[in-house]
């Protein structure tokens, strides 16, 4: 009798110890959470106005990006807004409405920004931009949200997203690269 009760808590012990094994190891690997890919579909160049006397420039740009969640948890971010400077000068904000990017999916996220530059003049480097023919932004946007794992574990992320925008006078286009950043 006494000998299979020590059988018994010896086979317990060793199921206790692997299934805790098991659930570490994928806790540090599979489901540890993982940097999502943004990558900017496109930045339209739309409502493209100038002005020469009096000076005015106001243009739109429709910026579709693409969130890639690498994870098997999906990330529910709540309202937020995306927010464009210029040479540290606040130029524009873009609201961009909560959603939710499913486990290992992906979503397009869109929203269009109205840049008046008639308030960037002020800005010493803007003349020569304006002469060169480029103006260069910076889209900051942070996703507040949570990941949610299996169903079961809720973890608090936030995503900070940069994307650095040319916008080209002359021929009315515009290029950019964007990086992001998880934190939880």
């Amino acid at each position: 009798m006494r000998r299979s009760v020590k059988i018994c808590s010896i086979v317990t012990l060793i199921v206790v110890v692997t299934l805790f094994a098991v659930i570490l190891t994928l806790a540090l690997t599979i489901l540890k959470p993982k940097q999502p890919k943004i990558t900017t579909e496109q930045v339209n160049l739309e409502n493209f106005n100038i002005i020469f006397n009096p000076f005015s420039l106001n243009f739109t740009l429709g910026l579709v990006v693409n969130v890639k969640n690498p994870n098997y948890g999906s990330f529910q971010y709540d309202n937020t807004t995306a927010y464009v400077t210029y040479r540290d000068t606040p130029a524009a904000e873009a609201p961009i409405e909560e959603d939710t990017i499913p486990a290992r999916g992906e979503l397009d996220v869109s929203t269009t920004v109205l840049v008046v530059v008639n308030n960037l003049v002020s800005n010493p480097g803007f003349p020569a931009d304006v002469l060169a023919g480029c103006l260069n932004f910076t889209s900051l946007t942070t996703f507040h949200g949570e990941a949610k794992v299996l169903r079961l574990l809720k973890i608090k992320a936030t995503v900070h997203s940069t994307c650095d925008i040319s916008v080209y006078l002359q021929s009315q286009t515009s290029s950019f690269v964007c990086a992001s950043e998880l934190k939880y």
